[in-house]
């Protein structure tokens, strides 16, 4: 573990869309919204069109509002920007929904907002009494719906059967502007994939669930597993079937769909609209078993690392000993381990203890989720620049309980 130089200045945090009032707790400017996209997302949420004076303007009510003369709120949308009053219009509208209770409303705000890709999941479940969920069928919708999101973000980067630790870093980083929106009853949830930074994750989300139902199709139907290997081009992988699981494990059935920004388009290569892809309890048994086949059959991954070493261990004075690098290139992991024998365990105490890093060439493991390196060899330190040297002594120096270890102790 690195700890920052107590005097070297703390990088800015980019806030998150949900902290920044101007563009999540007030509703957008009416010049800033495109009428054809608000009267997409309306629809898309349920408002129903009821009429309105043709190729002007059309009245929308919300969900389960019944007739144009019921309950709740009315909106006036302008087709388009070609009338005097379409301004007026559209600033009346996007009031309206700021004011509106229901949570057909904040999506329509939060699609104008920041143009997102809409990934949504259901799940058949009962529910309690007067339709609330207990506690853990929320948390369990939740908890499948971030491993799904994770999955995709890892296919976006690469493609693999079993990633491990592999991208896990950059992946998980890639979610934190998605924002959620649960429905009452813990039986559906609604993420908003910014286009800018997530497409790619959607995309490859919607890609990989059509071809992982396909997969399932051809394993029940011949008992071979023979398209689960063709499906990881697709962005299948051990982590998305495990993900399927816990989204249909105590359900009568599951579904995703994803849904494109009105704003931005259709992605090339993917259909304007579709169903979303279902998934039963029958599903599990090929569910389970790819997940299974992919982490035993994924390969360990020859590699030449560069990092600087942060753990040291050997039971003894002489002999062969353990070392954990932190990596700096060569492997899309936070951190290894080594067993290194006696002459290239002293390389790497020295340059432990001198501030630089090693390189050092092996076999990156998948048993374990690519965490430990095999058939080490080649341990050299690597020169660095003063500045990087120093802070290297610094981080040593703030962790002085690493040096015994290096110093051979239990």
């Amino acid at each position: 573990m690195t700890h920052r130089p107590t005097d070297e200045p703390v990088r800015p945090v980019r806030p998150h869309p949900v902290e920044t009032p101007a563009l999540w707790e007030q509703p957008p400017r009416p010049d800033q919204v495109d009428p054809a996209v608000l009267g997409a997302l309306l629809h898309r949420h349920g408002w129903q069109r009821r009429g309105g004076a043709a190729g002007r303007y059309g009245r929308w009510t919300p969900p389960g509002s019944g007739s144009a003369g019921g309950s709740g709120t009315s909106l006036l949308v302008p087709e388009n920007r070609a009338f005097p009053d379409s301004e007026d219009l559209l600033g009346e509208a996007l009031v309206a929904l700021s004011r509106s209770g229901s949570p057909s409303a904040r999506e329509v705000l939060v699609g104008l907002a920041v143009p997102s890709d809409e990934i949504r999941w259901w799940r058949d479940v009962p529910t309690g009494p007067v339709g609330v969920a207990p506690w853990t069928v929320e948390e369990q919708l939740r908890t499948a719906a971030r491993k799904m999101l994770l999955a995709g973000a890892l296919a976006a980067r690469a493609r693999a059967g079993y990633y491990g630790a592999r991208h896990r870093g950059p992946a998980a980083a890639s979610l934190e502007n998605v924002l959620v929106g649960a429905a009452p009853g813990g039986r559906q949830l609604t993420a908003f994939v910014p286009v800018a930074t997530g497409r790619p994750l959607a995309v490859r989300l919607h890609q990989a669930l059509y071809a992982a139902r396909e997969a399932i199709d051809y394993q029940r139907a011949t008992g071979g597993m023979d398209a689960f290997d063709g499906a990881v081009e697709a962005g299948v992988s051990h982590e998305l079937t495990e993900a399927l699981v816990a989204l249909v494990r105590g359900t009568e059935g599951a579904r995703i769909a994803v849904e494109w920004a009105p704003a931005a388009g259709v992605p090339e290569g993917c259909a304007t609209s579709a169903d979303p892809v279902e998934f039963s309890p029958g599903d599990l048994p090929a569910l389970r078993e790819a997940a299974a086949r992919y982490l035993r059959e994924e390969p360990s991954v020859p590699v030449r690392i560069t990092g600087t070493v942060v753990r040291m261990r050997r039971s003894g004075p002489c002999g062969d000993g353990t070392v954990r690098l932190r990596v700096l290139a060569g492997a899309e992991v936070p951190h290894v381990r080594a067993t290194l024998d006696e002459e290239a365990y002293r390389i790497a105490g020295h340059a432990h203890l001198v501030g630089v890093p090693v390189r050092v060439q092996g076999r990156l493991e998948s048993r374990g989720g690519f965490r430990r390196l095999t058939g080490a060899s080649g341990v050299t330190p690597v020169q660095v620049d003063e500045a990087e040297r120093d802070r290297l002594m610094k981080s040593l120096q703030e962790n002085l309980d690493f040096f015994e270890e290096a110093c051979g102790g239990d």
